[in-house]
């Protein structure tokens, strides 16, 4: 689904962004309009000295080419200043742009990033945004510019001569009316081309994600047969854009041609008829010759409008997007561990995705990847097969616990049981389809977003490293926290030895071009930062899964430093992990099936989880 972008919506987009550099929009709109005047001015001076040359007046042909010298230079600063001030405009309205919309898409929902790949929302934020960078900074001044120079240099013709006057006004009209109709044209052909390349983009950064994985099992052919269709996607996109733009540079060039010819015809008729003088006859030459430029400026700006256009569709697709996961902050958080209770809770996954016929995946929204975009024309042009699937299926059902500030509790079950949705729910990643979640006895619903993911600390198997230092990735780039913290939370965590052992301790670079971290590694980093945020509730998803058993026990001691004194919830897979745990809670099929004391259910042998600690046993013993 495409949305269309109204005269309302680009005024509204420059009231937001311009706004705050109005000073700079008026010095730019002085020296923009400054510059047109000189640019009209300079054919008269030209006019001045021909015809004080041609009666002999030696001294006056001197001082007006002086004159002519000064504006053509005066036009050229103008030109400069107007340049640097208009790119200055443009870059910070855009960077304003992108930061809103990033800010935006961190706010929607997981279903949304569940079906919109990272190298997709990379091509919205920075490709189709810095479209808009030319629309930001002077396209609108350079569209009333060169308004202005068109109409003053046929104001101008009609005080020489009304013949030439009017033949001139009518090319220019005709070259404008031609250019708006091939803009209404391309603009849906731009917005077709800009999701052509986000697919790409999107492929492209998924493969290379998996590059291990895809050179490791030889995938390489799959990858690049999959590639060459979206490639020729772009070319089929772009290649009808690109023609009407060169459509438009033609037409404007024929027509060009044709203006002047008759300009220069009825200049040379009225000279040799001594109606104009020589001077006259030049000038209007010259006045043909500077009305080609403001077109052909327009008719790039409407080019451009037409690739603007698309983007900003594109991105008001986007912005028009809200969260299912509003705000309402009308509780705070207690301090200390929290007390968790789930009050019947009831979720199911909903994200309306459409599956097409080469498997993609897309959702129902404004800014939907479709496999067609654009005009219902296009649509006819280009055959598809996408079908619904019925995509809502319930992940919990009627879950129902409570836990003390301070107990832990081990969440156990198969794989696609529900143990992750739960804790997304914990995080308000989601909200649940039916009943209550409460954080030390306040409703989850009523917490600010901000509050809430502060007190609810996590650590998971795949640990998120930036391209960045130690220091940085333990505090996850919060400036308020000093070495000394870091370092007190490390001797806490018995840690120490691990950072000293880094080349440069927390100034060691990780990421691409720095230090890579082994798996254990990127654990104990993992729990650093969750100790740095002092949360009331920490939630283990298995942190210790892939490690060596040197490693594990260090995050054994590091897990119990990080529980003491906090609500914890850990999701296990391996029965080791939940042996110091309060209470056990199996799930299967998104129900509870099993929940009491540990200790209480390792003791009694008709329990599911005395039965499961057996089968751990006897295979321990094989």
């Amino acid at each position: 689904m495409t949305t269309t972008a109204s005269f309302q919506d680009y005024r509204r987009l420059l009231t937001t962004y311009l706004a705050p550099q109005r000073g700079r929009l008026v010095l730019l709109a002085l020296l923009l309009f400054g510059g047109a005047g000189l640019q009209l001015l300079n054919p008269q001076v030209v006019r001045g000295f021909i015809d004080a040359t041609q009666a002999g007046q030696g001294e006056a042909a001197s001082r007006t080419g002086l004159v002519f010298i000064g504006v053509a230079l005066l036009q050229q600063v103008f030109r400069l200043a107007g340049g640097y001030l208009g790119e200055t405009v443009g870059w910070q309205a855009t960077n304003r742009l992108r930061a809103d919309l990033t800010r935006h898409l961190l706010r929607l929902d997981m279903g949304f990033h569940k079906t919109h790949t990272p190298g997709e929302l990379i091509e919205r934020v920075d490709g189709d945004v810095t479209t808009l960078t030319n629309f930001f900074s002077t396209m609108i001044l350079h569209l009333l510019w060169n308004a202005l120079v068109i109409l003053g240099i046929l104001a101008l013709l009609f005080r020489e001569d009304w013949r030439i006057g009017v033949g001139l006004a009518v090319y220019a009209a005709a070259v404008l009316v031609g250019l708006g109709l091939l803009q209404g044209w391309g603009a849906s052909r731009w917005q077709a081309a800009r999701q052509a390349r986000a697919e790409m983009s999107a492929f492209v950064e998924e493969r290379f994600q998996g590059m291990e994985d895809i050179r490791g099992n030889g995938g390489e052919g799959y990858v690049m047969h999959r590639l060459y269709p979206l490639m020729r996607g772009v070319l089929e996109r772009e290649l009808p854009a690109r023609l009407i733009g060169t459509g438009a540079e033609m037409t404007t060039r024929f027509l060009f041609v044709l203006g002047y010819a008759v300009g220069l015809g009825v200049g040379a008729t009225l000279y040799t008829q001594g109606a104009v003088s020589l001077g006259v006859a030049f000038l209007i030459t010259l006045y043909i010759g500077m009305l080609a430029e403001p077109l052909e400026n327009i008719r790039y700006q409407a080019q451009d409008l037409q690739q603007v256009g698309g983007s900003l569709e594109r991105v008001l697709g986007l912005l028009a997007l809200t969260p299912s996961v509003q705000e309402r902050a009308t509780a705070v958080l207690p301090a200390g561990a929290l007390a968790v209770a789930f009050e019947d809770v009831t979720f199911e996954y909903d994200d309306g995705v459409v599956v097409t016929e080469d498997g993609g995946r897309t959702t129902d929204d404004r800014c939907a990847r479709q496999k067609v975009v654009g005009s219902r024309q296009q649509a006819d042009e280009i055959p598809t097969t996408d079908y619904r699937l019925p995509t809502t299926h319930y992940a919990l059902r009627t879950i129902a616990f409570e836990l003390a500030p301070g107990e832990t509790l081990g969440l156990l079950g198969r794989t696609g049981s529900g143990k992750t949705t739960l804790t997304r729910l914990l995080f308000r990643l989601y909200d649940p389809t039916e009943g209550t979640i409460r954080l030390g006895g306040q409703d989850i619903r009523a917490v600010a977003l901000a509050d809430l993911r502060g007190r609810v600390g996590m650590v998971t198997q795949d640990v998120q490293i930036f391209q960045a230092s130690v220091r940085d990735n333990l505090t996850l780039f919060n400036p308020r926290l000093t070495d000394a913290e870091v370092g007190a939370a490390l001797d806490q965590l018995g840690l120490r030895e691990w950072v000293a052992r880094l080349p440069q301790e927390l100034d060691t670079r990780l990421g691409a071009g720095g230090l890579g971290l082994s798996a254990g590694e990127a654990q104990l980093l993992a729990f650093t930062r969750v100790f740095l945020k002092d949360p009331g509730l920490v939630i283990l998803d298995e942190a210790s899964s892939r490690l060596d058993p040197l490693t594990e026990r260090l995050l054994e001691r590091a897990t119990q430093r990080l529980l003491a004194q906090r609500t914890g919830l850990v999701i296990a897979h391996r029965l080791q992990t939940v042996q110091h745990v309060d209470w056990i809670l199996i799930l299967d099929g998104g129900q509870v099936v099993e929940f009491g004391r540990r200790a209480e259910l390792a003791g009694d042998r008709g329990s599911r989880f005395s039965q499961l600690l057996q089968t751990s046993l006897e295979e321990a013993l094989a």
